[in-house]
């Protein structure tokens, strides 16, 4: 099982480890594009401070985001998992995990990244800022730019197992399981449920969104269970407790597409 995850905007600080290792990191097929992103985003971030709040999107309260960029080569790292925080990241309470559970994270979770590409929890980074929505002057778009390395390296990743995609829009644009890939692949879209009048009414919600898709990776892996395909991920989520709708599986013909799952809540917190 693979579970592709978006970051968090918001990021702890870098920790006291070595420097950055590029060749250390997992996806070692991602690491010349990496490679190319991080002179990119340095080169900017150390010549021009306003042009690069611009680019980055990044309002003066987080001007010190800009120094923190120009200084990723030789600043200190820490797990990834650990790195990344947010409501995601802390339904999903990486740090609590027993061993077991852990080691399930560390070698399913997959963190997509527009520095990085794609991440393990375990690999070591600095913190930094940079989103997938970025345009950097040299490369473009970066949601564009990393599509040809990501199609080359994540179907090997996936290998033939289910591919379970959390992914917000901004970091799907990056890569799009395709072919028998896309077939076992299921994406999740969360609904809240309420009662307006006797009738039933549901919204998609956005923290809530975030906090029940972390709850739902800590479910997985603290149970330990991997389902190999999505219809069984589906009953999986529901032996944890979970309501999910399995909307209709593509039919004869229509093949090489993911399925989806509804998560439903009533509760939002």
């Amino acid at each position: 099982m693979l579970v592709l995850l978006p970051p968090s905007e918001g990021k702890a600080e870098g920790g006291s480890g070595s420097p950055l290792d590029l060749d250390s990191l997992s996806l070692p097929g991602l690491s010349a594009a990496r490679g190319e992103v991080l002179r990119e985003l340095v080169d900017l971030c150390g010549a021009d401070e306003e042009k690069a709040r611009t680019v980055l999107g990044i309002g003066e309260g987080l001007r010190g985001e800009v120094a923190k960029n120009a200084a990723l080569p030789a600043a200190g790292t820490r797990p990834a998992g650990e790195i990344y925080t947010g409501v995601l990241y802390d339904a999903l309470d990486l740090a609590s995990l027993d061993a077991a559970a852990r080691a399930r994270a560390e070698r399913t979770l997959l963190v997509f990244s527009g520095l990085w590409g794609a991440l393990r929890t375990g690999d070591r980074i600095p913190s930094y800022r940079c989103s997938m929505g970025v345009k950097l002057p040299g490369l473009g778009a970066l949601g564009a730019y990393w599509r040809g390395p990501m199609a080359e390296v994540l179907p090997e990743a996936a290998g033939e197992g289910l591919v379970l995609d959390l992914r917000s829009a901004a970091y799907a644009t990056a890569w799009k399981p395709k072919g028998a890939v896309a077939e076992r692949t299921a994406t999740v879209r969360v609904l809240h449920s309420k009662i307006v009048k006797g009738v039933e009414k549901r919204s998609v919600v956005s923290h809530f969104n975030k906090a029940t898709k972390g709850r739902i990776v800590r479910d997985l892996l603290v149970a330990g269970v991997e389902p190999a395909h999505p219809a069984e991920l589906a009953d999986v989520l529901r032996e944890l407790g979970h309501t999910v709708e399995v909307q209709p599986a593509p039919k004869a013909g229509r093949t090489g597409r993911p399925w989806a799952l509804d998560v439903i809540v009533t509760d939002v917190h």
